[in-house]
């Protein structure tokens, strides 16, 4: 079963902290972090219920707001059998004027998925104008028309300012389209385009999620390079966890990907971000933010002195002198 359905349950329960390199462990509920900054406030957002949300000063102490939404979209409970408001792996962007959340919901054990998008036009719950919007679905896959999942997903903008949605996990892998410049579904004609995938056992059903575990796409520039960060392997399972966050890169944002070998993704290829060792032997799902010109890289991780606790770390990140990410 893939880990995103694991994720259900152990991350109403789970425990866990806040890391910065150096600093001290505070604790508060958080899953599968994207953040963004609005003037000098930090805003984290999570897997949870209604999606979670945070807001911090300094990275160092957060204060929990109110989740997105008080109740599951009335649309995501007619569409997803047995979905009770409990949303995945949410990504956050500035757009157009607008903060743009995408979120992800799904059936269990299947790929009756759909990503979902709600904006605001200010993350600062004391202001008059807080008010999140949803937008419903943007998109979505089907079990028996679709080799895919509508899971994690994640904005970008190409060269031209022209938006891309990926997304993804296990099935064939990470895929990308473009979307139309309102955000609200696929630009026309469908540009549907297959980024990164793992060999997966031919003797699973395609409507399981099975083995080839791929998932957590966070795509971001650098120096000319469009950079494909995802996770491999399995989150979800306490210190049992061997979650990693591996990159590739391209010229192009379709692709194709390499990564330091020049191995394709597509092929399995990746170069490896972090890994998990005997502290925290499962790390990944990560996102990727600039503050004031420095990089920072902020994952969960699965802490082995806590009882296998995922905890947030974010860590600074830097580029080494062949253009690729490497982690303080």
């Amino acid at each position: 079963m893939r880990n995103k359905m694991k994720r259900i349950t152990i991350s109403l329960i789970a425990l866990l902290a806040l890391l910065l390199s150096g600093g001290k462990a505070q604790p508060f509920f958080v899953h599968d972090p994207v953040m963004i900054r609005q003037d000098s406030v930090y805003y984290l957002f999570c897997t949870g219920p209604g999606i979670s949300s945070f807001s911090s000063m300094d990275m160092k102490e957060w204060k929990r707001e109110k989740p997105v939404f008080s109740a599951g979209p009335q649309w995501a409970i007619d569409e997803i059998p047995g979905f009770k408001g409990h949303i995945w792996a949410p990504d956050i962007s500035f757009y157009r004027g607008k903060y743009q959340l995408f979120y992800s919901v799904s059936a269990f054990g299947k790929n009756t998925s759909c990503i979902g998008l709600a904006e605001n036009m200010t993350l600062n719950p004391a202001d008059p104008g807080y008010h999140w919007v949803d937008r419903g679905k943007i998109i979505e896959s089907v079990p028996g028309r679709d080799d895919w999942n509508a899971i994690d997903p994640n904005l970008i903008l190409d060269n031209e300012k022209k938006p891309w949605l990926c997304f993804g996990s296990f099935w064939s892998g990470i895929k990308l389209v473009k979307l139309n410049d309102e955000l609200s579904g696929p630009a026309h004609p469908d540009r549907w385009v297959p980024l990164a995938s793992r060999t997966r056992d031919p003797n699973i059903p395609p409507t399981e999620a099975g083995t080839g575990a791929i998932e957590a796409p966070f795509m971001v520039k650098h120096n000319g390079f469009y950079y494909l960060f995802v996770s491999f392997d399995y989150c979800c399972r306490g210190i049992h966890s061997d979650y990693k966050v591996m990159v590739g890169r391209s010229g192009q944002i379709e692709g194709p990907y390499t990564d330091k070998l020049g191995v394709p993704m597509m092929s399995g290829g990746g170069s490896v971000v972090v890994q998990g060792d005997k502290d925290y032997p499962g790390v990944g799902h990560n996102a990727v933010c600039t503050f004031n010109g420095r990089d920072y890289i902020i994952y969960h991780a699965y802490d082995a002195h806590d009882a296998g606790k995922p905890k947030l770390i974010i860590r600074k990140l830097n580029w080494d002198v062949d253009g690729w990410p490497l982690v303080e």
